[in-house]
């Protein structure tokens, strides 16, 4: 079996970007139709610590003004929608990459100017700043700057400008390195 691929024998292409773009105002729409929400994903880890904080400190956890709604009268912080929403995303991510062919487990290496580990934390580092910032700013991509948008909010119109721009100089400043 040398040389087959374990997945699938072919690769699909990717979506073309409209197509991709009209599909995702659809499922924006739909989540606000269904659940009564936009879409969101990084409300997901505050459930993650209220119900890790609860676990650990409970008395801590729920007096905790961040936290503590989240648990509070025995709620489970994981039964949230958002959770729910997650847990979806990253099932139909799995599907569809495998479905196209396109699963692989990897560590991708660009130009190759940095090694592997360097790359994994320096990623880590993006990551983790960017949930500080989500959760600094009541939302990440898709909950502030998608539904906040669709939803004719000033602030996600502001933080799509701010995001776009920082993005470019981030990527114009690690396109030296990366």
């Amino acid at each position: 079996m040398s040389g087959s691929s374990p997945v699938c024998s072919s690769v699909r292409p990717l979506w073309p970007p409209l197509v991709a773009g009209l599909v995702l105002g659809l499922v924006l729409i739909l989540t606000f139709v269904l659940v009564g929400n936009g879409v969101g994903a990084s409300g997901t880890f505050a459930s993650i610590a209220a119900w890790l904080g609860f676990q650990l400190a409970p008395a801590a956890t729920e007096s905790n003004g961040y936290l503590g709604h989240m648990v509070a009268n025995g709620a489970n912080p994981f039964a949230s929608w958002i959770v729910v929403e997650v847990i979806g995303v990253a099932i139909g991510a799995l599907l569809a990459a495998v479905s196209a062919g396109r699963f692989k487990v990897r560590v991708d290496v660009g130009a190759g100017k940095i090694g592997v580990m360097p790359r994994l934390l320096l990623a880590l580092a993006g990551g983790l700043l960017a949930g500080f910032g989500s959760r600094f700013a009541a939302g990440c991509t898709s909950g502030v700057g998608l539904s906040g948008t669709a939803m004719l909010g000033m602030a996600g119109f502001i933080f799509l400008v701010v995001f776009f721009v920082v993005g470019l100089a981030v990527s114009a400043l690690m396109r030296r390195v990366w």
